[in-house]
């Protein structure tokens, strides 16, 4: 049996704690991780613990972590997403095979340095997009490529993002800003490009149009203070009441409530219905308990300690306790993508921030068959309508352990195809090379939206080599 790959973890944050961590831990025998960087202490030595890091693999910064000789077989870079290129490309000019957060920049001149960055130094570079290494895309991805439907004609995509999601990432948190992260079309929508590209090839042109409609000062409602613990008059009436998402819970126990296992539907009811009885039972109740004391994200993202005390001090203290109306936030609440595939086909991609429900959704019209999806946190189904026998085929991806894992099993798939490309000296499924059309497609659609013109692809790949004065094999 080989030896299991050693890592470093540069960013010991949500991603890094949560979803890497947990693999190595899980999966000893595949990967251990030997060293972490991170800036804050807190994370850095919770991070340690859970990994028995010992005090010579702790590191302040990555440049402490990536300076020396070759620590790790292994870097995971889970950075904020303006801080991928630096680390990225002195751990591949180190000798590290790399695992970076997706976007994997917020640029293209950025992103195309990373796959220079790849090719010569022959390292592996993978991007994070998870949902390729779900269950639910994979299955997706067979279905569409196989023929099952025809040639496909045109395809309709959502990315539905909850109200509540919104305001978490997008309005309070650390993506709120483009000046400061990127557009929200590229961090939160490069996977569903990526989707796109997989499965129905490059895009020829594209236009965008969107805005920032709702979370704005002249929307707040009046006498509404700068934070939600400050007696807000709205909090009984309010959806984005920050103690209703990060004390009570609620948007994450209506979704509870959607599951398709009956105890975890059982509890989130009881929990919203009666819940100062919930509270008293939870001691005795252990479905009751694990709902009452769920620290995973977003609450995981507000405070290291999730305490209901440090929760409280975090919503006083902290962005995440603002008011959605006087946030600084500026990227979109919505976004519609047009765009004209390369094979002749169309697609629609739409994204927004106002969904009751947090999730995905799709059509893809063939001349053969339509296929519509849902791709939610406690639901995953393919629908096939044949044209033919007018018959229905209902397909149900997600199975077993992978509903307690992220992105319906994708974190951990990805995992497991990035140990596995390492071992085997392979590209991976999701290369620097492989995800750039994504990361090109979204920001084209930002300049798209900002000038009010159709791109083209080819002139806009074309300009972006020649801006840099490199010439990756793209």
């Amino acid at each position: 049996m080989p030896q299991p790959l050693s890592a470093v973890l540069i960013g010991a944050g949500n991603r890094g704690y949560e979803a890497y961590g947990p693999y190595a831990l899980a999966h000893p025998e595949q990967i251990q991780f030997r060293a972490v960087a991170e800036p804050q202490d807190a994370r850095r030595q919770r991070f340690a613990r859970a990994h028995h890091i010992p005090a010579s693999g702790q590191f302040i910064t990555w440049q402490d972590a990536l300076s020396g000789p070759r620590i790790a077989d292994v870097a995971i870079i889970c950075t904020l997403d303006q801080m991928h290129l630096a680390p990225a490309v002195a751990a591949l000019e180190s000798g590290y095979d790399v695992l970076l957060e997706k976007p994997m920049a917020t640029t293209v001149a950025d992103c195309l340095r990373l796959v220079h960055a790849a090719q010569t130094t022959g390292k592996l570079l993978q991007i994070a997009h998870v949902l390729r290494f779900s269950p639910f895309f994979t299955q997706l991805h067979r279905i569409v490529t196989s023929g099952r439907l025809g040639r496909v004609v045109t395809v309709e995509h959502r990315e539905n993002v909850s109200y509540w999601h919104m305001a978490h990432s997008y309005v309070r948190g650390n993506w709120r800003d483009s000046r400061q992260a990127c557009p929200m079309i590229l961090a939160k929508c490069c996977h569903d490009l990526d989707i796109l590209y997989w499965n129905c090839g490059p895009c020829a042109r594209l236009s965008s149009f969107g805005s920032l409609l709702h979370y704005r000062l002249p929307n707040a409602p009046q006498g509404a203070p700068e934070r939600c613990t400050d007696a807000c008059p709205a909090a009984e009436d309010c959806p984005w009441y920050a103690p209703r998402l990060y004390i009570q819970l609620a948007p994450l126990l209506h979704e509870g409530r959607r599951s398709t296992q009956l105890g975890q539907r059982l509890a989130s009811s009881f929990l919203l219905r009666h819940p100062a009885i919930a509270t008293a039972a939870g001691r005795l109740v252990p479905g009751l308990r694990a709902a009452l004391d769920y620290q995973g994200w977003p609450v995981s993202t507000i405070a290291v300690d999730s305490s209901l005390p440090a929760r409280w001090h975090a919503l006083q203290e902290g962005p995440y306790g603002r008011c959605v109306y006087h946030c600084d936030n500026n990227v979109v609440d919505h976004q519609t993508v047009s765009m004209e595939l390369e094979n002749g086909a169309t697609a629609v991609l739409v994204m927004h921030g106002h969904s009751y429900r947090e999730g995905r959704t799709m059509r893809y019209e063939g001349t053969r068959a339509t296929l519509l999806g849902r791709y939610h946190p406690t639901e995953q189904v393919i629908e096939i309508h044949d044209h033919f026998s007018d018959q229905v085929e209902t397909i149900r991806p997600l199975r077993g352990d992978a509903k307690a894992t992220g992105h319906g099993g994708g974190d951990e798939g990805l995992m497991a195809a990035f140990v596995d490309a390492v071992r085997h000296s392979r590209s991976g499924a999701t290369s620097a090379l492989q995800a750039l059309e994504s990361h090109l497609m979204a920001l084209a659609a930002e300049r798209a939206r900002l000038s009010g013109t159709v791109v083209d692809m080819d002139r806009y790949r074309q300009q972006a080599r020649e801006t840099l004065g490199q010439k990756p094999q793209v």
